[in-house]
């Protein structure tokens, strides 16, 4: 079961911070600069987090990782512009 998971970060270098945005790009939608929101199953969210392990300097830079279920991510509130991200319903090819 895919659950909504938001993602941010604080990096220090440039070069990991491009490398943690790229990867990211690959999971979900940028809603902010250090900012990301996904629908992510199980199995998708310990690939991302074994990947931005790697990435990071723990030392120095932070990745936090929020898993929402469905009923607190219908309690979302965005102020000004935005929106929740949600998978589309369907694809055109």
């Amino acid at each position: 079961m895919s659950m909504f998971t938001i993602i941010s970060y604080d990096i220090v270098d440039d070069k990991r911070r491009a490398s943690v945005m790229k990867l990211l790009k690959g999971y979900g939608v940028r809603v902010q600069y250090s900012v990301f929101e996904a629908m992510l199953d199980a199995r998708e969210f310990r690939a991302v987090s074994d990947q931005l392990r790697k990435l990071i300097d723990p030392a120095q830079d932070s990745v936090r990782c929020y898993r929402l279920d469905a009923v607190a991510a219908e309690r979302t509130v965005i102020h000004g512009i935005g929106r929740i991200t949600t998978d589309p319903t369907h694809y055109m090819v």
